[in-house]
């Protein structure tokens, strides 16, 4: 894709994204091509399945007890969502206990994912590190929490490659002065990969505010959210197969979105096995292709953070502000 058809496309999509409300109303999915009914049924709309969140983070669907966990950071809390029972508390503190609120504001756990073993992963935003809990025991240990002798920020997201190395964003949302933070250590807000020998390898330094992470299904593509308000985008990297990037590039360019008034910045996304992405824009969460075609876009009037697949495939699951969503997908289509 050429920049101009690049910047025409986030243009005219600004204008579809456009928020219908100021406030957070009816979550509503907007079909943008014809080509999202191979996925999601006509006539579907999300459904609200959890309230009373502070702020919804890192979904992940755990299939062997068939229940979505998802992390509340200013809460220090993860939860879990289980059909037929609700909501219930798995992790308090989920983060780090006993921050000082003038210096922490993100205290909790923020994205989650599992490893191969089905053990819980989580970028912990208050502890600043990268841990691992065992669903079964609760044991906890910490995976890394230092590169080049120096503590992360606030670890934001990640992806877990098929070689059980991690992907993940270190922005500095979890400190309450940001970039000033007397508590920041890191020079630069990075983007790393744990290898799975524990090596820590920083991927790329030079982004302002790195947040959500994916990979393409065979892996040759890194894709990360940038949330800065003075340019919003989505990066893609070019991943050879020893794992080296290169070829940094912007995807998509959220600008006309965000200036068009809507709601959050570039977030948490996901890929499907298809490739199509499922990224938080302004104004919601958005369906694409890996050319950045728009297919459809979730919206709510209110910022939309992260997504994951889940029910083998059947639901997509959205963590929207204070709340979870979930939109039923075709049978038979896998996630």
């Amino acid at each position: 894709m050429t920049p101009d058809r690049r910047s025409v496309l986030a243009a005219g999509l600004a204008l579809m994204a456009a928020p219908v409300a100021a406030a957070q109303g009816a979550p509503r999915l907007r079909r943008l091509s014809p080509a999202l009914d191979r996925m999601i049924a006509p006539g579907t709309e999300p459904e609200v399945i959890a309230t009373g969140i502070r702020w919804a983070e890192g979904p992940v669907w755990v299939p062997r007890g068939g229940y979505l966990l998802f992390s509340d950071p200013p809460a220090n809390l993860v939860r879990r969502w289980q059909r037929g029972r609700g909501l219930s508390v798995v992790l308090n503190p989920s983060g780090a206990p006993g921050t000082d609120p003038k210096l922490v504001r993100e205290p909790g756990a923020n994205g989650l994912s599992l490893d191969a073993g089905g053990a819980l992963l989580i970028a912990n935003s208050g502890g600043r590190s990268l841990d691992r809990v065992d669903l079964g025991t609760g044991r906890r240990i910490v995976l890394a929490d230092r590169y080049a002798g120096k503590r992360f920020n606030s670890p934001n997201d990640m992806h877990v490659a098929r070689d059980g190395a991690i992907w993940f964003t270190d922005p500095p949302y979890g400190f309450q002065d940001g970039d000033r933070s007397p508590l920041r250590e890191q020079p630069v807000n990075g983007v790393y990969r744990r290898r799975p020998d524990g090596r820590i390898d920083l991927i790329d330094g030079e982004l302002t505010k790195p947040n959500g992470i994916a990979m393409s299904p065979d892996e040759r593509k890194l894709y990360v959210s940038v949330s800065d308000e003075a340019a919003p985008r989505i990066m893609v990297y070019d991943v050879d197969t020893h794992g080296q990037v290169s070829g940094r590039r912007v995807l998509l360019d959220a600008r006309a979105m965000l200036a068009a008034g809507g709601a959050g910045l570039p977030d948490g996304m996901k890929v499907a096995r298809d490739g199509t992405l499922v990224c938080a824009v302004p104004g919601g969460m958005m369906l694409m292709t890996p050319d950045a075609e728009p297919l459809g876009l979730i919206e709510q009037g209110s910022p939309i953070a992260n997504c994951a697949f889940g029910e083998g495939g059947r639901a997509l699951f959205l963590a929207a502000n204070d709340r979870i969503l979930r939109v039923a997908l075709r049978p038979g289509w896998q996630g």
